[in-house]
């Protein structure tokens, strides 16, 4: 019998948003990272959404490079205690805290999110990632990073450890508790655990990564499976496919749900949304032009130029240095642009509807500011526009669903609970309200048995 499909939405919190500007923009909030008021009012904007999650990011090192990448990753409260503010303003979003196993031990891991998950009542999922941040290792006595290989070796164990303490927690009443005596490459632990079960048996797993290594976790143990930018439509195709195809091989096909990150920049029309990505464009700071060379890192998401008019002459191969950023590009200069220059023209007629040619022509601006890697895929419409995008990724087995990435906050968050999610409800694409309590409701997941160590 087949299993009906179920649109998931959950909202990826960066409070100075996921655009590089978004912290520039009039109703941004530059300190909106230490605001618990704030924090606390787009949870609660999420729940009456009925999105799936709220989700929080985390990073174990920072750069003031980022400042031009990805300002939302220089400093921020960790995931943990910003968790327990949200569970105290809400009552029925999950919500999703990144724990590194890299740089912990699994009794501190399967302490903190069994915690969590009895405070909000059985809402908490992990996001469970290796890092991909160098500098993490000098903050931690470390000499380096490890390789891909050992950091997955190390975080599956730990995974392990973590799951048979959670089946041999101690019941409601503080009872039951039963000693696992793990004994593996990596750790020895005893238990059992000093918090009672989860209430929702097994903390909801999530895991992101484009390797062969993260892949396979993702599609074995995960039940959400984070995908990271793709450029192209069958590089997107391909993802989905082979997650569904590796986790039909362990008997799970039905039971990971693969979410991309989408950016939606939302108006009440067309030519409103453009604006305001227009608006969030001019406010990016350009990088030094001396300071090219080597791909800078986006905080662990990917690589890219800096933002810069030299940069954006490598990439688009053609000389851009000196250029007024409002002025129109020549039709014959956008004609000999490089091959990667012509993927990303496409790019730049798909989201602001300007051309070579015609009464809405390309600027040099929209050439620079299409140079960095973009963090997530990025929609530009009416609420309409960008629900005919969800509704033909999600039908054409593309995602499951989206991590809405907000381009700036309160604003773009307010934006897409109030345009987009009434027109998907509409559609009978999305829930109307929630039918259970747990994330585990909200994702169609039964409550696991209980395995005995």
């Amino acid at each position: 019998m087949s299993v009906q499909r179920t649109l998931h939405l959950g909202l990826m919190f960066w409070a100075t948003g996921t655009h590089a500007a978004g912290w520039r923009h009039p109703d941004a909030r530059a300190d909106a990272a230490y605001d618990i008021r704030l924090i606390q009012e787009v949870s609660q904007a999420a729940e009456r959404a009925k999105l799936d999650f709220v989700f929080l990011g985390d990073r174990l090192a920072t750069d003031p490079a980022l400042q031009h990448s990805n300002p939302a990753q220089i400093s921020r409260l960790e995931p943990f205690t910003t968790a327990a503010a949200i569970a105290a303003a809400t009552s029925h979003v999950g919500i999703v805290v990144t724990a590194n196993p890299t740089y912990s031990d699994p009794y501190s891991i399967a302490r903190l999110l069994a915690s969590l998950d009895h405070l909000d009542g059985g809402r908490t999922a992990w996001n469970l990632v290796t890092g991909a941040d160098a500098a993490a290792a000098l903050n931690f006595g470390r000499d380096a990073h490890w390789d891909t290989g050992k950091r997955y070796d190390w975080a599956e164990e730990t995974l392990r450890v973590v799951r048979a303490l959670w089946d041999n927690a101690p019941g409601p009443d503080g009872r039951g508790g039963r000693p696992i005596h793990h004994r593996g490459t990596y750790f020895s632990v005893d238990g059992p655990l000093d918090v009672g079960a989860p209430p929702q048996g097994q903390v909801v797993l999530l895991s992101a990564g484009t390797s062969d290594r993260s892949r396979d976790l993702g599609a074995r143990e995960a039940d959400m499976v984070f995908a990271g930018p793709q450029p192209t439509l069958a590089a997107r195709r391909e993802f989905y496919a082979d997650i569904k195809a590796r986790a039909a091989r362990y008997g799970r096909a039905d039971q990971v749900t693969v979410l991309p990150g989408l950016t939606p920049v939302v108006a009440p029309t067309t030519e409103e949304a453009v604006a305001r990505y227009d608006e969030l464009n001019s406010l990016l700071v350009l990088a030094p032009e001396e300071e090219v060379g080597e791909l800078v890192r986006a905080g662990g998401i990917g690589e890219g130029y800096r933002l810069s008019r030299t940069s954006a002459s490598r990439l688009f191969g053609v000389d851009l240095r000196g250029c007024d950023l409002t002025a129109q590009v020549p039709a014959e200069t956008l004609a000999a642009v490089s091959e990667e220059g012509r993927r990303r023209l496409a790019e730049i007629t798909r989201l602001t509807r300007r051309t070579a040619t015609g009464p809405h022509r390309i600027t040099y601006g929209d050439l620079v500011y299409a140079t960095p890697t973009q963090l997530s895929h990025t929609v530009v419409g009416d609420p309409y526009e960008v629900a005919d995008m969800i509704q033909e990724w999600f039908e054409e087995r593309l995602a499951d669903g989206f991590n809405i990435y907000p381009s700036s906050v309160p604003g773009s968050v307010t934006d897409f609970v109030d345009l987009v999610v009434p027109e998907l409800q509409r559609r009978g694409l999305f829930r109307k309200d929630y039918q259970g309590t747990t994330l585990r409701e909200h994702l169609g997941l039964a409550v696991p048995p209980r395995r005995s160590a």
